[in-house]
């Protein structure tokens, strides 16, 4: 059986123009894969094929209508039996797509149904009723979904058996396993004085892999450092490889000598200007996370009230900030999308607002801190520690991976004021 994506639009013959060129047309040429694109006109019950109407409670534009939808999808999802069928809403307020959600979309479902919004948006109650899953290709609004779905299905599409003469073709690509790709050469040898380089000439098949790995590992510290430092190296050779690229930069960690105390008012000028640089860094990096002026002095004020709030020093200079709580956390009682925490009950510690002075990002204070963060809650008698983070924080996930936590879902932040208020759960056994 071939998988099947049909594509809910209002422009069919320019998706089909797109979609079927190329790789993916020869494709389903082969039987592979089959791409319908669906006009949504064709579902209206007006003469006018109308499918958009003004927005209750007024405002600017008009909204997709849900009847037209509705129909449209009950249609195609009737010609499909006996199939893993997953409905996706192209939408800016979805969640972020990763080269892990097309390689999940390719095993866990066999006929994706994706849905081109317009317009402002289309009406809450059949995204509420018919959609299982909105997705977003970035942090930016366009015209239509249509882009967005073509990227979508292209992403997912070549990574099927068959698509593309070999595996290696993806696995060995940016995103696969969170690094950049390495540099590509082809001839001449030299062009306009720059040559290629000596490594990838001399035959060794060896070299060449090292060299190829090594500027994969360069490259992703240069342009996207959040993924460099979330990497986590499974094998010998890029452990090696890590620490000589780190070395090289200067970027080791030094061992260095860190006290610890609770926090007090005093503290909160230095703690804030760490919160500020955290701030900017994730900024930097496109994560929005502490990006509407969370934390605010008055949530480390109600750490040092609750006595739960700690600084951790270098030579009496606040380096960096962490609030350790033994309360059960109101948003952790429900993990949402079947999420499951590794223990049950109440009996867990958390840690909130870690961050790190930025002269002291790559020494091992980070790791100490969650170290201490361990220790307290196992000797008050907590069975488990558990931290949330934004999905979009790479560095964080990263290195909560790296100290032996567990991903246990999503939870939503019940008292948020962010454009994003879901977060990815982690909890380690103690």
């Amino acid at each position: 059986m071939s998988y099947r994506i049909d594509i809910m639009t209002l422009f069919p013959d320019s998706m089909r123009a797109v979609l079927g060129e190329s790789i993916l047309g020869r494709a389903e040429t082969k039987g592979i894969l089959e791409i319908n694109c669906v006009q949504i006109r064709d579902f209206t019950e007006n003469r006018q094929r109308q499918v958009d109407d003004y927005p209750y409670g007024g405002g600017w534009g008009c909204v997709l209508m849900a009847q037209p939808l509705k129909s449209c999808l009950e249609n195609i999802i009737s010609t499909k039996f006996n199939c893993r069928s997953h409905v996706i809403a192209l939408s800016p307020q979805g969640k972020p797509f990763t080269q892990a959600d097309a390689v999940r979309l390719r095993d866990n479902y066999d006929h994706l149904v994706l849905i081109c919004g317009h317009y402002e948006g289309i009406d809450e109650r059949f995204i509420e009723q018919c959609v299982d899953e909105e997705i977003s290709i970035g942090n930016f609004v366009l015209t239509g979904g249509e882009i967005p779905a073509m990227a979508v299905a292209d992403s997912v599409c070549r990574l099927l058996p068959g698509v593309l003469s070999d595996e290696e073709c993806f696995t060995g690509e940016s995103h696969w396993e969170g690094l950049l790709e390495y540099p590509q050469y082809t001839r001449p040898e030299i062009w306009e004085n720059r040559a290629v380089p000596s490594e990838l000439l001399n035959g060794d098949h060896a070299a060449v892999t090292r060299w190829r790995r090594k500027k994969s590992l360069e490259r992703t510290l240069d342009k996207r450092p959040d993924l460099f430092f979330a990497f986590v190296p499974r094998s010998d050779g890029d452990k090696e490889l890590v620490a000589e690229i780190l070395d090289e930069r200067g970027l080791a960690p030094q061992p260095q000598s860190f006290d610890q105390r609770r926090m007090e008012i005093s503290d909160i000028p230095a703690i804030m200007d760490i919160v500020r640089d955290a701030q900017a860094r994730l900024a930097e990096c496109g994560v929005p996370q502490w990006q509407d002026g969370y934390p605010d002095e008055a949530a480390f004020l109600g750490d040092i009230a609750r006595s739960e709030g700690w600084v951790f020093l270098h030579k009496d200079e606040i380096v960096g900030i962490c609030t350790v709580s033994m309360r059960p956390e109101e948003d952790y009682a429900n993990l949402l999308f079947g999420g499951e925490w590794l223990i049950s009950g109440e009996n867990y510690g958390v840690v909130h607002r870690i961050a790190v002075r930025g002269d002291f990002r790559h020494t091992a204070l980070a790791g100490e801190m969650l170290d201490f963060s361990e220790e307290l809650s196992r000797g008050l008698g907590r069975t488990s520690l558990r931290v949330d983070t934004h999905a979009e924080n790479n560095t964080m996930r990263g290195f909560l991976k790296k100290h032996g936590y567990r991903r246990c879902g999503t939870i939503k932040l019940s008292r948020s004021t962010e454009s994003d208020p879901f977060r990815v759960a982690f909890e380690k056994l103690l």
